[in-house]
């Protein structure tokens, strides 16, 4: 332990004080928005304010849920919808994402390099821009009120099938070339060679998914009318813009900021491993 901490240079001790007075100060929006939610109203609005919440409540949550209990719709329907959302189109991502991208980096068809410039075209479009096409095509297959609406506008994800190309192209073509000898068919060179080896890459699609889904409330807003097959997102949102101007309701608006995070922090801190190895070593060596 001593002769490692002697090999040790200044500059590295430099840089680890650096990052991790970086770190630190990264973090700060996340312990203040756990603090924030937890503090009683009479802190929320102290002057100068308090970073740290000093008397801590569980009122918040508990006047949020009592909130949500009066509207027209139980709370639970739309953490429900969220949930069954994030899910089928989490699948449903990966699946078809992976899939193209195998095709893409390991075969050779016409119109390839087409393919691929028009899939990283598409990364520059800003969502808004799609908006109303995505409403002729959702309204046009009678796809409102479904869960399908609010799958299918997330079904194409070209930052996913760009991702994979990178690191599905680096794999090897001679353990492809050697499961062909062996006998394997397409499908299972797919299921038992591509898709083992592209965790990382998976894990990191599925954590930018799930995030983009989790906190979407465009396919509410616009693909939905009927109250019922909305999601929590719209809700935290539709209820903060109501509290907007509202001093009482500041404490429930905290705690729906939180409500909102806490999941992309889990799903974030599950695959953070998975992340770091796609965005360290960009494929297999």
């Amino acid at each position: 332990m001593i002769r490692r901490l002697r090999r040790i240079t200044p500059f590295q001790v430099i840089l680890v004080v650096v990052f991790t007075g970086l770190a630190a100060f990264m973090s700060l929006p996340i312990v203040f928005i756990l603090n924030h939610a937890f503090k009683p109203t009479n802190e929320l609005f102290l002057f100068p304010p308090r970073f740290f919440v000093q008397n801590p409540t569980g009122s918040n949550f508990e006047q949020l849920f009592l909130h949500a209990t009066n509207a027209t719709v139980p709370f639970s329907r739309y953490v429900f919808n969220s949930v069954v959302v994030v899910t089928l189109t989490l699948i449903s991502v990966i699946v078809v994402s992976t899939m193209a991208a195998y095709v893409l980096a390991k075969y050779q068809f016409h119109f390839k390099q087409l393919i691929l410039s028009l899939i990283t075209l598409s990364l520059m479009f800003a969502p808004e821009t799609v908006g109303i096409p995505r409403y002729l095509i959702i309204s046009g297959i009678h796809l409102n009120n479904t869960y399908l609406g609010h799958i299918l506008p997330a079904l194409a994800s070209p930052i996913a099938v760009f991702m994979l190309v990178g690191f599905i192209s680096q794999i090897p073509g001679e353990l492809m070339e050697a499961a062909r000898i062996d006998g394997a068919s397409h499908f299972g060179i797919f299921t038992k060679i591509v898709l083992p080896l592209a965790v990382p890459a998976i894990a990191t699609i599925s954590i930018f998914t799930f995030q983009g889904v989790w906190g979407d409330i465009e396919t509410s807003t616009l693909f939905m009318q009927d109250e019922t097959m909305r999601t929590l997102a719209f809700y935290v949102n539709s209820l903060l813009s109501g509290l907007q101007n509202s001093v009482a309701g500041q404490n429930v608006a905290a705690a729906a900021g939180l409500l909102m995070f806490i999941p992309n922090l889990i799903i974030f801190l599950l695959f953070q491993r998975k992340v770091l190895e796609t965005m360290i070593h960009s494929g297999i060596k």
